[in-house]
């Protein structure tokens, strides 16, 4: 990317490690419409899928601005959030928002500038 482009938007990776209700899909969702609202994101759809009792979770929230992702392994204590957001949607605040609801649980950000 070129020194003098503006970025289109700011993309991040959320893993959690030590979460629990990773198995709750309706948990998940209110956590992540809950981060794109306060992010100032539109939400224009989602699709949740439960793979099972005691199973994980994969979940969308389709953005205007991009999209909220997440796939858990509650076996395992972990979640893989991805976050991706442009325009006057912040993904840092999405990021703030998903991480309290994880409040003692092991959080590695990695985050990177797109476009």
């Amino acid at each position: 990317m070129a020194s003098d482009i503006e970025p289109v938007g700011e993309h991040a990776l959320l893993d959690i490690d030590g979460a629990k209700r990773l198995d709750e899909p309706e948990f998940l969702e209110a956590l992540m419409r809950e981060a794109a609202e306060t992010a100032g994101a539109t939400i224009i759809g989602s699709h949740f899928h439960h793979f099972g009792e005691k199973q994980g979770v994969t979940g969308i929230l389709l953005l205007a601005e991009s999209h909220i992702s997440v796939h858990t392994w509650p076996e395992r204590d972990f979640a893989a959030f991805d976050i991706f957001m442009c325009g006057a949607a912040t993904t840092s605040t999405a990021v703030q928002s998903i991480s309290k609801c994880f409040e003692g649980a092991k959080i590695h950000l990695r985050s990177e500038s797109r476009g």
